[in-house]
């Protein structure tokens, strides 16, 4: 088995224009579609719920409306980001019928929009709702994504629990997507700039800087949050290193990639020193060749929060450029 990587297809996440949505200068309809339309790249990767306004049940006229535009210009869809509500607006618990209720719309706009795949987080769906779901993703030709990413492993036990449950159903219909902040080599130093700025201690920065995938330096952080130390104004971009941020080696995947059809390429910004951002794509790829992977590598940027001044236009055509080199390398 083996994978040519120049046929693999290489998309690009519409969350990268979150920045732009936000500026709200162009329609969500407008920046999905523009994303082909300015030639980043043929294939895109939706998240409905900042992309449609009916979202989670959008109208069959805005979804025809939007496929039609992206027919128009060459493109398709992927994956379909989708969601999955588990507590009523009353704080109870949905039961098994209100979120198979909930997602089977998302299910059906998905296929209407022509994506191959909708997503949600590892072990959100549950065995219950998957085994209730499967004969609809066979109906409408969809896969059904798991999403692992950041801290999580092959052996966190969410995952762990997804994987044996993937295995048993057995059914190709339900796999792992695979989010590459597990791959981090170091950290962006965009995110370090925004801590010192914050006021995170130099010694603490010093070891994050320098010694990120080390146990240890995993233990200081959890040391710092929970002695309160963590500057108040940097608390929410604090949490990245606990769970956004990922500190495993590619070949940790190589015995998942079986039950694997699907990544993102997820970067933080360009600065490839001592190629932070491009090694972990080419260490990926090294792993598939050896498989007969056929899925999809979704570039996807995470780091909106800290990077400002950038479109999404302008930073993603700059990492599908990354990362085309980093694969054929």
């Amino acid at each position: 088995m083996t994978t040519d990587l120049s046929t693999v297809t290489l998309s690009a996440s519409a969350f990268n224009w979150t920045p732009d949505v936000t500026r709200a200068e162009r329609s969500t309809i407008d920046l999905a579609v523009g994303i082909v339309a300015d030639g980043l790249t043929e294939v895109i990767e939706l998240e409905a719920g900042q992309t449609f306004r009916g979202f989670p049940t959008p109208s069959d006229a805005e979804l025809d409306g939007f496929r039609a535009r992206l027919d128009a210009v060459g493109g398709r869809v992927s994956i379909f980001g989708a969601s999955l509500d588990d507590v009523t607006p009353h704080g109870g618990r949905l039961t098994d019928d209100e979120r198979e209720a909930f997602l089977i719309p998302q299910l059906r706009a998905a296929h209407r929009v022509g994506a191959s795949g909708v997503r949600l987080p590892v072990g959100q769906a549950g065995e219950t709702l998957l085994r209730r779901v499967l004969p609809v993703l066979h109906e409408l030709e969809l896969t059904l994504f798991e999403e692992i990413q950041g801290q999580q492993t092959p052996d966190t036990p969410p995952v762990a629990a997804a994987l044996q449950l993937q295995h048993d159903l057995g059914d190709p219909r339900i796999r792992i997507l695979v989010d590459i902040s597990m791959l981090m080599p170091a950290l962006p130093p965009s995110y370090l700039e925004r801590l010192r700025a914050g006021g995170v201690a130099a010694d603490l920065l010093h070891r994050l800087e320098t010694e990120w995938r080390s146990p240890d330096t995993h233990a200081a952080v959890v040391d710092v949050l929970r002695s309160g130390q963590v500057p108040p104004e940097v608390h929410t971009l604090y949490m990245n290193l606990i769970v956004r941020f990922g500190r495993s080696q590619a070949s940790d995947l190589r015995d998942i990639l079986p039950l694997t059809g699907a990544f993102h390429l997820k970067f933080w910004d360009l600065d490839d020193t001592d190629d932070r951002v491009s090694a972990p794509i080419r260490d990926l790829g090294e792993e598939l060749r050896r498989t007969d992977f056929a899925g999809t590598l979704c570039s996807e940027w995470g780091g909106h929060e800290w990077v400002t001044g950038v479109s999404g236009t302008e930073i993603t055509r700059g990492h599908l450029a990354l990362a085309r080199a980093a694969l054929a390398g």
